[in-house]
Order: structure tokens, then sequence, then C-alpha cells
């Protein structure tokens, strides 16, 4: 690699507590749900409910799960985006390759600072979302408003690149060689209000196609495969169906042996480790059902291989 590269790629993730611990998850919680992205609702009736009771409810619960899926390196989510930057770095060697998260550390603004001290004029940002939204990338997009003194070029979304559809396919296709295949497949991706949808966010057309066009790379006919969504946060509606109601539904008609696989999540995180993988694993496993969880892409070869390949189209497009 060059000692002084001119053009850089940052991979960015939503983020994740530096420990797991109650202080740790109130901190994090607090920057992404004071995110007006994230939640849409005026801050002067959020912000006490936020702080007042939100936080204080869930730091210690929230902390627990981290606890539960936390590794010797760190939090999976940052373990597994920084092994995936390493794994581009080889691919992309005349160019550096950093990762960032949008809440906590490492921070946009202070790696993108760090990639132009370091001789970069250009940053290419991957968000590490396939399916876009106001809610996660735009958000991301916000954070590089405040950048300086470099040009930046952001992706917007890659839900139908043929080569992420097919390393999502091959992985799939892996896990069932190895471990035999279930009954039916979900591919489980996270949840958003329905009225951010209907306020024009293209996010469940985008999860639709995606959900379909793996199920076409699979050979998959409509009833050996479902689209569901998980992570519901508050009260008000959700896309549907859920994760959860999918799930239950599929035991009541006796399917016993489900795969589950979140190829909305890039790598690895909390909400496919603890709460597909444990806790509605659990949840299937007491009404006599097998909840095998798919593991995410996070940085094997065909993943990096997507991604450097996408990136190399769009710093074509950039010259």
């Amino acid at each position: 690699m060059p000692d002084s590269p001119t053009t850089a790629v940052l991979l960015v993730n939503l983020g994740t507590p530096a420990a797991p611990t109650p202080r740790a998850v109130r901190r994090y919680l607090g920057e992404f749900l004071g995110d007006p992205r994230v939640v849409q609702i005026p801050r002067w009736l959020w912000w006490p409910l936020l702080h007042g009771v939100i936080l204080p409810l869930r730091g210690k619960r929230v902390a627990a799960k981290y606890a539960a899926i936390w590794l010797d390196r760190g939090s999976p989510l940052a373990v597994y985006t920084h092994d995936l930057a390493v794994a581009l770095q080889a691919r992309l060697p005349a160019m550096r390759v950093a990762d960032a998260m949008r809440y906590g550390a490492p921070a946009i603004a202070a790696t993108v600072a760090g990639l132009r001290a370091d001789g970069a004029t250009r940053v290419l940002v991957l968000p590490l979302y396939p399916q876009y939204s106001t809610t996660t990338t735009a958000s991301v997009a916000d954070a590089l408003a405040d950048c300086r003194d470099v040009d930046v070029r952001m992706v917007h979304d890659y839900h139908l690149d043929p080569r992420w559809v097919a390393a999502v396919a091959g992985s799939i296709r892996a896990h069932w060689q190895a471990h035999g295949r279930g009954a039916h497949l979900v591919l489980s991706l996270h949840g958003l209000p329905q009225r951010v949808v209907d306020g024009g966010d293209p996010y469940a057309r985008q999860c639709e196609a995606s959900a379909c066009a793996i199920a076409a790379a699979l050979g998959l006919d409509d009833g050996q495969w479902t689209l569901a969504y998980q992570s519901r946060f508050g009260r008000e509606r959700w896309l549907q169906p859920s994760t959860l109601e999918v799930l239950d539904g599929l035991l009541a008609r006796d399917v016993r042996r489900i795969d589950v696989a979140c190829p909305g999540f890039a790598v690895d995180c909390l909400e496919t480790l603890e709460e597909i993988a444990m806790q509605l694993a659990e949840h299937v496993a007491a009404r006599g059902g097998e909840l095998r969880a798919i593991p995410c892409l996070n940085a094997s070869p065909a993943h990096a291989d997507a991604l450097a390949a996408l990136l190399q189209l769009e710093l074509e497009a950039w010259a």
C-alpha cells in the first residue's frame, strides 16, 4: 500500500457500547436513541422520557444481553466490522481502508479527520446497511456533512448487488450442506415503524427485493421461505409480519425445524446473536421446535470479495 494513499474507504456500522456495563450501554443508547433520524418524536416530549425513564430502565437489562455475547476482543459488531475492513484492505491495497461507527467509537468525524491527516483527499463511505433507510443510511450522511477538507462520496445501498446476493445465498447453502436443511427458511430483517415507510422511506421495498433475490438464488418456491421483521421498539405499529409471529405461525403448522438468516445485518451483533440465536431460539425450543441461526456474512471471503467489487465500481464511477 502506498505510504500516503489519496483515496480511502470507510466502512460504517451502527455502533455498540464500549463495554457490556449499564453505564456504557446508557451512554451508547443515549446517543443512538437521541438521533432524531432514529426516533422521530418532538425533542421536548422525547428527551425527558428517554433520559428519565428509558435509559435508567433499559441500561442494566440491555447490558446483560451484551454480556451474554461479548467476545474476548470486544463487542461482536465492532470486532467483525474491523475484521471486514482488514479483509477489504487486503483486496484494495492501493488505498487505506478504515472502519467507524455512527454511534460510539470510533466516530465517523474523527476517523475521517485521521484519514485526511494521513494524506487522503477522497473518502468513499460504505454504510454497512444493504437496504437504504432514512433512519440509518441518511443518518450516516448527516454525520458526514460535518467533515471538512476532504471529498466524500457515499454508497447509498446495495440491496440487489448480484455479488452480495450470491454471497448471502452461498452462506445459507453452505450452512445447509454442513448442518442439513430445515423445513422452512425465515429471512429476518430489522424492523421499522410503519409510519416511516408510509412517509416514503424505501426500506421495506428494498427488503422485499433483497429477500426475493436471495430466495431466487437459492431456488426456493414461495412456500419454502418467509420475510419477517425483528427488533421492534416502542408501542407503535411496525413492519409486518414480525419474526416472532412468523415463527409461532410455523410452529402452529407443525413446522419444527426452522432456519433463520438475517441478510440485513452485514455482521453478527446483538440482534442476531442474542435476539435470534438465543432469545427466539429458546422461544422455539420451548414449543418443541428447533431454530437454527445462520451466521451473518461477517468477514468471510465471499463478503469481502463482493464489497471490494462494489467499491471498485463506485471508485471507477467517481473517477
